[in-house]
């Protein structure tokens, strides 16, 4: 499995993106302001996501 990189764009818990800011040896924390929809769903502007618990949608290296 791939881990993300900073800048990436990756898709998690039902549908939702963001981009990650940061790394860690378990998890990545993941800027959500990126949605369209952001400010109708009322969530925090950012997260921690797990390795195991989201999909590359985008990668920066690969640009």
């Amino acid at each position: 499995m791939a881990k993300a990189q900073v800048g990436d764009i990756i898709e998690f818990k039902d549908g939702l993106t963001g981009v990650v800011e940061k790394i860690n040896e378990n998890s990545v924390i993941v800027d959500l302001t990126l949605m369209e929809n952001f400010k109708n769903l009322a969530i925090e502007e950012k997260t921690v996501v797990n390795h195991k618990n989201y999909k590359i949608i985008h990668s920066e290296e690969k640009s």
